[in-house]
Parts: C-alpha cells; sequence; structure tokens
C-alpha cells in the first residue's frame, strides 16, 4: 500500500470539503459567501459496435460531457452571481437583453488544507449561467441563511498539476 501523502508523510486523513475557494474570471479576490459547490463531473459516451465474424461487442470511446456545476452562497451584497447571471438574459424595461461578451467566463475552483494552503485547484472552462436562484423560499417560521445559487454550464476542466501538496510542518 502507498503513502497517501509523499510531503507529509505523517498525515493519513483526507483532505475536508468546507475549506474551498471560487475565482471568477481573472480575479484575484475570491467569491464572497460560498456556502457550497456541487462535484466536477464527466461522462464519455459508449459507443457499441459489432464486428463481422466477432461474437463479442466492441466498445468505444464516444463523446465526452461536462455535467453542469451549482453553486451556492449566503445572500449578500455582492453581486456577482446577479451580474454573471444577467449577462444571459435580463429584463430591461420589459424587453429582454443579453450581453454576449459577459455571457462566458472561466472559474477557478481550489481546495484547502485545514491550515488553508491550495491543495488541489482546477480550471473549469467556458462557463455560463443556465440558472440563477436570486432569494430562497422565504418563510417567517423557519430559522435559516438566505440562500442564492447559480448554476453553471461549462466546456470541461483540468487540475492545475502546478498546485502540488504543500509542506504542513508547523
Amino acid at each position: 500500500m502507498g503513502k497517501p501523502f509523499s510531503v507529509n508523510i505523517n498525515r493519513f486523513d483526507p483532505y475536508k470539503t468546507f475549506r474551498f475557494l471560487i475565482y471568477f474570471g481573472t480575479s484575484t479576490t475570491p467569491v464572497a459567501a460560498m456556502s457550497k459547490a456541487t462535484a466536477l463531473k464527466r461522462s464519455s459516451d459508449v459507443i457499441e459496435y459489432k464486428e463481422a465474424g466477432n461474437m463479442i461487442i466492441r466498445k468505444g470511446l464516444g463523446r465526452t460531457k461536462y455535467e453542469p456545476i451549482t453553486l451556492e452562497r449566503g445572500l449578500t451584497h455582492d453581486n456577482d452571481f446577479e451580474q454573471w447571471a444577467n449577462a444571459a438574459q435580463v429584463l430591461d424595461t420589459g424587453a429582454p437583453g443579453q450581453s454576449l461578451k459577459e455571457l462566458r467566463r472561466d472559474i477557478a475552483i481550489i481546495l484547502q488544507n485545514e491550515q488553508g494552503q491550495a491543495v488541489y485547484r482546477y480550471k473549469v472552462y467556458r462557463c455560463w449561467v443556465s440558472e440563477y436562484q436570486a432569494l430562497p423560499d422565504l418563510d417567517a417560521g423557519a430559522n435559516a441563511i438566505a440562500i442564492e445559487h447559480i448554476k453553471l454550464e461549462n466546456e470541461g476542466w483540468e487540475r492545475d498539476k502546478n498546485v502540488t501538496e504543500p509542506n504542513q510542518a508547523g
């Protein structure tokens, strides 16, 4: 059995999911009040074909598709979600409008260790907002945080291999 960590050889527990940052576009400031990001998932179609004289059905690799990513955060006066969602379509005095220049952005998702050091970084390409929830259900009897969310369609993601296991000594 291999060692789970190559730099921090005395660490055995995996990274936690509660320390992460999201960056939109080329911004150097993370998105405020993030509370949840859904998993990065991709799947590939399977192309089945039959070959003459062969009893086995062959399987080939087809197209790869990337699942949408949903980002949630507590409602604040930061309007990053709303501005990006408005690029897809917003009513302006009753008529729909779009901003193709602002429609697609790359985003970065950074997983951190308990000390706040980056341990994984993923870049997600050509994202656009396909769903926006500005307000949650409002309920006077509830005891909850107001959450807004966006659903991002994307054209793929990859891990940044330049982010490696940091030394956690100290």
